[in-house]
């Protein structure tokens, strides 16, 4: 049943200070004070993992359950909606939006992946996978035809989506064209940042046994693949995130989720396009986080990460981080400046807005 709710938002300000400044594009300056004018949160039936941000006010979601849905409004009102595939109930860790259509990628075995060009009124099933290990992590587009999703492996190698139709048709690309998967290498489907798009570039990361960092130069063409320093070796160890800021910098964040405080060898940074990594701030600022996002504007020097317990930031590319809240959320998406965060986690959207 298809519902729209308007929802009271709760306010709760906070503030922050740090230092050094980090200077946008168009050479203004992040104040050295940056003030959280609020946070509202919005109540939502669903565990959330996935959001995709298209502007200030338009945000798109999936989570359990079967649970989408979006607001254009800034959150003044949600369409939320659910789905079910004859009897069963899939659960959403991935979704795009491109400007026409949604899709939205459920976990486990089957894998179902659909599209929607009419705002969620009605679907279409577009990929299904049967595979037992199928468990898919993350999606993103890089333009309105060509996309891609990535999954734990399968057969030897990751499993990796592509479409060229603007999702009407995905094809999985064999293992001959991928590296192979070492032995207890996965993918965490935590907030729908395994995956970076950049110009034509692509990088997906893993955890588990292996920490590894995959690129691909050419829209998933041609893949290669580099070690990190990020923790490895056991489940739940790993890079649960990764975001670039342009084709040469980017950071990667994770940790060990079953020792949460620990904050060494859980963030690294690039000046290389992935190549090399340089692990930042070790046994400082942080611990586990399971999304982490390039503050826009801010030549790469800005960053926020987030997962539970908290809100973490840093204004110095990574070398020094300060706490911005104990709020936990999963994900988090910024919209069209750094003014405006949107976060998502369990059972709540968050809209922080910063002045």
């Amino acid at each position: 049943m298809r519902h729209i709710f308007y929802l009271a938002s709760l306010l709760s300000p906070f503030f922050l200070s740090c230092s050094p400044k980090a200077a946008t594009t168009d050479g203004e300056r992040l104040p050295d004070t940056l003030k959280i004018h609020s946070l509202d949160t919005f109540p939502v039936p669903s565990s959330i993992r996935a959001l995709e941000v298209l502007n200030d006010s338009t945000v798109w979601f999936a989570g359990s359950g079967g649970v989408y849905g979006y607001t254009e409004d800034g959150g003044q009102s949600w369409t939320i909606d659910s789905l079910l595939a004859d009897s069963i109930r899939p659960h959403f860790r991935s979704i795009a939006v491109t400007k026409q259509a949604v899709f939205l990628l459920s976990i486990a075995s089957p894998a179902l992946l659909y599209r929607s060009a009419d705002k969620g009124k009605s679907w279409q099933a577009v990929y299904q996978e049967n595979h037992p290990g199928a468990f898919y992590d993350a999606m993103a587009f890089w333009d309105d035809k060509e996309g891609m999703a990535m999954g734990d492996p399968t057969d030897g190698c990751l499993s990796v989506l592509l479409t060229h139709d603007g999702g009407q048709n995905w094809e999985k690309v064999p293992c001959s064209k991928l590296p192979p998967a070492e032995e207890g290498e996965a993918a965490f489907a935590a907030s729908n940042s395994n995956i970076t798009l950049f110009g034509g570039h692509a990088w997906i990361v893993s955890g588990g046994k292996r920490a590894r960092a995959f690129h691909s130069p050419d829209r998933g063409a041609a893949w290669e693949v580099f070690d990190t320093p990020i923790i490895e070796g056991d489940q739940m160890t790993g890079i649960f995130s990764i975001d670039f800021y342009d084709d040469k910098h980017g950071i990667i964040f994770g940790g060990d989720w079953n020792r949460k405080e620990m904050n060494s060898r859980n963030k690294a940074v690039t000046k290389d396009g992935g190549r090399t990594w340089q692990l930042v701030s070790e046994g400082k600022g942080p611990g586990y986080r399971s999304c982490v996002q390039y503050i826009p504007e801010s030549q790469a020097r800005g960053i926020l990460a987030c997962g539970i317990p908290g809100i973490s930031y840093s204004l110095d590319g990574g070398q020094n981080w300060s706490s911005l809240s104990t709020e936990s959320f999963y994900t988090m998406r910024f919209g069209k400046s750094w003014k405006t965060l949107w976060l998502a986690g369990n059972g709540r959207i968050g809209r922080l807005r910063l002045k």
